[in-house]
């Protein structure tokens, strides 16, 4: 890993006690097949300091608010959660930004927190789950929220959920629904023509985009045989997407990525703290072998620049002097990554 290369990582998770407190008090303890994780702010600066992030872009992960069946509650939650991660950038300047969390699939109540988290809280973007309790995005009566973010020019962060329906034994969500749930969301934002009907929404589409890049040309041919549009048009439809890197930087995927996504259009991702660090540093390591170094920095900074004007060219944020055990902790754990990283690679036979 490159020594300082300022990382914005537009991917990454908090689980704040008042949301833990939440979830716990309708019974929910996980979140993908996976145990909620423990999380702080200061939990998360040493991640990031590991992985080379300067700044991470916070967002809550699946299930948002849509365990609450009162509209209300999911309204007031959403609210709640937004204060709180609009008081972490001033206390860490320089290191933390936060996707607004939406109580969909109330659309109206959606729109309306959208607008107060873009307009008086400051949030860089909206977290948007693919699919709330079945209800997917880019499904009818969503028009309110679209407008909203269309007319602020939003980053609408895509964030996959659990299927709507029974989990397979043996697999747990996370380790394929959720990759399915994003393509579904993706292919109908494009197949209901949102995109292009709100040009101005930046979405971004986690953990590449699920098998968005790999199926893009079997989904055109079967989106442009149902609408009569050409499958080039869509195609562009589906180049115009962000994608994270997040869980998603193997020598097997990053290349299908690179060679689909538009230019600029690829953002550093870890899925911290859902993804332990462990997996963090596999995926950041797989990023650094995997492209060249103009690709690297676009990557890791330049392009997310570009979403967050208020990130670009800004002074690198002050870094916490540690003492000398704690660096060469550091570096040790950095090195013994790159070395396991090496070692699991599959061979060219």
């Amino acid at each position: 890993m490159t020594t300082s290369p300022r990382r914005i990582d537009v991917h990454q998770h908090l689980v704040p006690g008042l949301y833990r407190d939440a979830l716990a008090r309708s019974g929910v303890t996980e979140a993908g097949g996976r145990a909620l994780p423990e999380w702080s702010p200061e939990a998360a600066l040493e991640l990031m300091d590991l992985l080379g992030t300067e700044t991470a872009i916070l967002s809550v992960s699946t299930p948002g608010t849509a365990f609450l069946t009162d509209p209300r509650e999911a309204a007031g939650l959403a609210r709640r959660l937004n204060d709180f991660a609009a008081a972490l950038p001033a206390r860490h300047p320089g290191r933390f930004g936060w996707f607004a969390t939406l109580p969909m699939p109330d659309a109206a109540a959606s729109a309306h927190e959208a607008e107060r988290a873009l307009t008086e809280l400051g949030a860089d973007g909206v977290t948007l789950l693919a699919n709330n309790d079945g209800d997917y995005l880019g499904t009818g009566g969503q028009d309110a929220l679209w407008q909203v973010l269309d007319e602020h020019h939003a980053v609408a962060f895509v964030h996959p959920a659990e299927l709507p329906g029974p989990a397979v034994e043996g697999i747990p969500p996370f380790a394929a629904d959720f990759l399915l749930d994003t393509t579904r969301a993706a292919y109908l934002l494009v197949r209901n023509g949102v995109v292009r009907r709100y040009p101005n929404i930046r979405f971004v589409l986690s953990h590449a985009g699920g098998f968005v890049p790999y199926a893009s040309h079997r989904m055109a041919v079967a989106i442009a045989a149902d609408t009569g549009r050409s499958p080039l048009d869509i195609l562009d439809d589906l180049r115009g997407f962000h994608f994270d890197t997040a869980l998603s930087s193997s020598p097997a995927a990053l290349p299908t990525l690179l060679a689909f996504a538009r230019p600029g259009h690829v953002l550093f991702g870890s899925d911290w703290p859902f993804a332990p660090t462990a997996a963090g540093q596999y995926f950041a390591n797989g990023l650094d072998h995997g492209v060249g170094p103009g690709t690297l920095a676009a990557i890791d900074r330049g392009n997310a620049e570009a979403l967050f004007p208020r990130l670009a060219g800004s002074a690198p944020a002050p870094a916490a002097a540690r003492p000398l055990p704690a660096r060469l902790r550091r570096s040790a754990q950095r090195a013994a990554a790159r070395l396991f990283f090496n070692l699991v690679q599959p061979g060219t036979n």
